[in-house]
């Protein structure tokens, strides 16, 4: 009988390099790197970089944009930064519950995104406040925006509409490894996001996929989404 076992087994090698895992953890708060930047997070040379890179662009891992002279990576698809924040969900499990949990850095786990949706404290407390609104239908498997909520989004702006030949999900929910609970993920997670930062409630931090809740964010999520933050 067929199986796709020699396939995951291929996919699971050329993740569970360091330097490559490195790449991926990078781009998963969804911006697009050069090569060099993404060199020096991997702490690899540009040379062994360019070839981790080539070999995750062949895999469709990785896309490829150029701007101008510059060519910059990003994560080929929103189910690419769903695979990988499975993986590290798994691998925050401890297998020994009697030691003492895993040092997570306190920015993280405050808020960061998970690819182009809100993540850790401030995404769950988002998305738990949407559900106790009635805005939100959410458990393990699958998650539904009601009437209620689409006119909440709709309310703050948030266009709804797919995109042209988009086959990904309104509405999912995404498991938060540092809360261990489930966050909003899909489209609506995504256009929460960007609103968020376009209104200045979030900011992007110059490194890694933590970000700064300003004040204005403050009072907008405790107000508009009445989140517990």
């Amino acid at each position: 009988m067929q199986t796709i076992a020699p396939e995951l087994a291929e996919l699971a090698a050329l993740i569970a390099d360091s330097g490559r895992a490195g790449i991926l953890s990078r781009l998963m708060d969804g911006r697009a790197q050069t090569a060099s930047e993404l060199a020096r997070v991997a702490s690899v040379t540009p040379q062994t970089a360019s070839w981790h890179l080539a070999r995750l662009v062949e895999r469709a891992l990785l896309k490829v944009e150029r701007r101008g002279p510059r060519r910059l990576y990003r994560l080929a698809t929103p189910l690419v930064a769903q695979m990988l924040e499975g993986m590290m969900t798994v691998a925050a499990i401890d297998p020994h519950p009697s030691r003492p949990p895993p040092w997570i850095d306190a920015e993280m786990r405050r808020a960061r995104t998970c690819y182009d949706h809100l993540a850790g404290e401030l995404g769950v407390a988002v998305t738990d406040a949407m559900r106790e609104h009635g805005h939100l239908h959410l458990d393990q498997e699958a998650g539904e925006l009601t009437a209620s909520g689409r006119a909440f989004l709709r309310d703050l702006g948030i266009d709804l509409r797919a995109p042209a030949r988009s086959r990904r999900l309104l509405c999912r929910p995404c498991l938060d490894w540092s809360e261990r609970r489930p966050h909003l993920a899909g489209r609506a997670g995504a256009a929460v996001a960007d609103l968020a930062l376009q209104r200045d409630w979030i900011r992007r931090r110059p490194q890694g996929r933590s970000v700064e809740i300003t004040e204005a964010g403050l009072v907008a999520f405790r107000d508009l989404f009445g989140a517990r933050i």
